[in-house]
């Protein structure tokens, strides 16, 4: 049985490259680059794939600004000087045999969601995802691991429900309803996450929790009908695109050691 490794290159890259306290620079950019790329050489010793789907954000808009303008509106740019040195990063990761992936209009989340479903749903083996992003641990539900690679730590079901207060499957109605400022997602007004987890494990999914809470006459039962579409806008802002069109076959994912 093989193992797919799946990385959040950016997560790794603008994390290591955000821990500097240093002014934007392009020796900033390729001290940080140094760094991620020895970071990467450590996740590929630790796991040992034998095949790695290391997937970057394209960059520019994508399904999510066309669904909802204001998505990520106040998050910073990635800055010029790193910006420009991932091609030069990519081009290194591929002289040690591993693919970097981006795809036009999509996030590098959707390109891991499919590349992992569609690994676990054909029964190749185990898949490990190395990110620290909360969006992408509720592919656990569906089977996956998640690595922590700057705490060192595995992330299950259990590590979710004891860090959200929901299982794995409920993480993405979790996140509709409290919202998420860092992605701009608007989530129910005055709902943070303890609430979302206590309507959640309640009613059940958002559909029941509607059903339920969303008919009280008290002002949560309020705000859940008077935000009924912005919820489920949430909803779709938040869910993994998994049918994306990858270009790559798992041959040309292979990895060796």
């Amino acid at each position: 049985m093989g193992k797919l490794l799946a990385i959040d290159g950016l997560n790794i890259v603008r994390r290591v490259y955000e821990a500097s306290p240093e002014p934007d620079s392009e020796l900033k950019a390729g001290i940080a680059l140094r760094h991620a790329f020895a970071s990467f050489g450590r996740l590929l010793e630790a796991h040992a794939p034998t095949h790695v789907l290391a997937a970057f954000d394209h960059g520019g808009a994508t399904w999510r600004h066309a669904l909802y303008p204001r998505y990520r509106e106040h998050r910073a740019p990635m800055p010029s000087f790193l910006r420009d040195a991932l091609p030069e990063f990519h081009a290194s990761l591929k002289r040690v045999g591993v693919h970097a992936l981006s795809v036009p209009e999509v996030e590098a989340d959707d390109v891991i969601g499919t590349g992992v479903l569609r690994w676990l749903a054909e029964g190749r083996g185990e898949a490990v995802v190395a990110t620290t992003d909360k969006d992408l641990h509720a592919l656990i539900a569906d089977g996956a691991l998640v690595w922590d690679h700057f705490k060192g730590e595995w992330h299950d079901d259990a590590w979710v429900r004891q860090r959200f207060g929901v299982g794995s499957e409920r993480l993405h109605d979790l996140l509709a309803l409290m919202g998420d400022a860092t992605d701009g997602v608007p989530g129910v007004s005055k709902v943070g996450m303890k609430t979302a987890a206590r309507l959640l494990n309640a009613y059940g999914d958002l559909d029941a929790v509607m059903a339920g809470a969303g008919i009280l006459k008290t002002p949560l039962g309020e705000r859940l009908r008077a935000e009924r579409e912005i919820l489920y806008l949430s909803r779709r802002l938040v869910a993994l695109k998994t049918d994306v069109r990858l270009g790559v076959t798992w041959k040309m994912l292979a990895y060796e050691a």
